[in-house]
Parts: C-alpha cells; sequence; structure tokens
C-alpha cells in the first residue's frame, strides 16, 4: 500500500475535479489520506477560481485581439493624491493572451507580494517604460496634467510600439489608438501590470526620500497625508519635495496659485 506521502505526490498531479482517478483515492480511509485530498481539491478549486478572474480581466485584450491587435500595452499610474513625492506612470506590453497568477489592481494585491508579481511581470512583459513627474512639475501643471506627462514619458521609453492603448480612465495626446476604461487596473490586466509596476517604482522612490528626509514616515505612507506625515510637517516644516500647490502644504508656505 502506497504511503501517505506517496499519495500526496499522485495528488499533485490532479488538475482536474472531474478526473477518476479521484475515486481511488477517496477509497482509502486513513485519515491522512483524506486531509490530503480536501486539501488538493480546494487547492485545484483556487486555481480555477484564479484563472477564471484572469480570463474575465483578458476581456478587453481579448476584443481588441480578436481586432487584429497583437501589441496591446497597458498604462497607469500611482501618486495622484500623496502631498509630497512624483507621479509615476509605467507602461506595459505582454505577451498575448499572457496570464500572470496573482495579478490585480495593485492596491488589491498584499503588501508583501506586490515584489513578486512585479518581478513575475518584468519577466514576463515584452517592454516596459516608466514616466517620472516630480512635484516642482505636478506644482506648474497640476496634477492631472502631470500625470497625462508621465504617462507619455512612460509610453515613449517603450522599446516595442504598441498598436493599442488600454489606460486607467485618462486620454492621451497620441496617434496610437486608445481605449480608456473606468478603474481599468482592476478590469484589464494589462493595466493591473502596469499599476504594479508604478506602485513598486514610486514605493522604492519614498523609501529612498525617507531616508534623506527622516521624520515623514514617507516610507510608510508613501507621502500620503497620514497623521504622522502631519506631524512631521508641523514639526520639521516643507520638504524640497513636497507638493506646495496641495493643502495643507500650500497654506503653510502661503504660496498663491498660478493665473
Amino acid at each position: 500500500m502506497a504511503t501517505v506521502k506517496e499519495i500526496k505526490n499522485q495528488l499533485a498531479e490532479l488538475t482536474d475535479l472531474s478526473d477518476p482517478r479521484w475515486s481511488n483515492f477517496e477509497a482509502d480511509q486513513r485519515a491522512g489520506v483524506q486531509v490530503a485530498i480536501k486539501q488538493r481539491r480546494s487547492a485545484i478549486f483556487k486555481e480555477i477560481q484564479e484563472d477564471e478572474r484572469l480570463e474575465k480581466m483578458l476581456r478587453y485584450e481579448r476584443n481588441l485581439y480578436a481586432q487584429g491587435f497583437e501589441f496591446i500595452a497597458g498604462i497607469d499610474e500611482v501618486g495622484r493624491g500623496p502631498l509630497a513625492g512624483p507621479v509615476v506612470a509605467a507602461c506595459v506590453l505582454l505577451p498575448k493572451n499572457c496570464k500572470i497568477r496573482g495579478l490585480n489592481d495593485s492596491k488589491k494585491i498584499p503588501k508583501a507580494k506586490h515584489d513578486k508579481i512585479y518581478q513575475a511581470v518584468l519577466d514576463k512583459a515584452l517592454a516596459v517604460g516608466i514616466g517620472v513627474m516630480d512635484n516642482q512639475v505636478i506644482d506648474q501643471v497640476n496634477i492631472y496634467e502631470a500625470t497625462k506627462l508621465a504617462m507619455l514619458e512612460a509610453l515613449g521609453q517603450l522599446e516595442q510600439v504598441p498598436q493599442h492603448l488600454l489606460i486607467d480612465a485618462m486620454t492621451l495626446d497620441t496617434p496610437i489608438p486608445q481605449t480608456s476604461i473606468i478603474k481599468g487596473d482592476a478590469n484589464s490586466l494589462s493595466i493591473a501590470a502596469a499599476s504594479i509596476v508604478a506602485k513598486v517604482t514610486r514605493d522604492k522612490m519614498m523609501t529612498d526620500y525617507d531616508t534623506q528626509y527622516p521624520g515623514y514616515a514617507f516610507a510608510k505612507n508613501a507621502g500620503y497625508g497620514t497623521a504622522e506625515h502631519l506631524a512631521g510637517l508641523a514639526e520639521f516644516g516643507v520638504t524640497p519635495i513636497h507638493r506646495k500647490s496641495f493643502e495643507p502644504v500650500k497654506g503653510m508656505l502661503g504660496y498663491s496659485e498660478r493665473t
């Protein structure tokens, strides 16, 4: 009779819940085998659910594939709301029908998994571009226009020119055909890939700024107006990376809006 460990190894080969071999394993009444069966069934069910989720997030890409587009890039940004630091955009061109398990809107991915999924995107992507607009540009042109500039910069860095763009709730001044998708980072894998690349890139920048400008907890809050950040502003004042057109920074400096 096979050991429980050997049974577990055999169960690991099963990928279909309708596989007829399940009945053979279920006939083994040993508690260890029954637990292993339950665990393997649960794992397969989760894999099926994940595949269905990813398939749903590919619906915009598949629609474009059907129209003859093969090189489709997703564009997204992070950092529109913080009081400090840049706005960062990423443009990611994934291979046709590419699926990356765990890939989602970066806000829905557990922090502990950011680096792993970020690396998976870099490993599979045909091309990746990053665009960064610092706080000075944001103050000069406003955050909306700075976001578009960052996206265009990211697009311009791609080594492979895409045939179509999927963009998170934005329209860009480019001749490349594009589709703007509301909540695109949660509805398109290409945009989700750009979301995690932008997020990890900006978080690393803010961690570096935390070392340069201690006292604001930039590594923890990424420049957003948390209680710690506001306390740092009150105690240490405004740094060179703060957005002078954003309140409460604006009020602290007596900053007047551009006319």
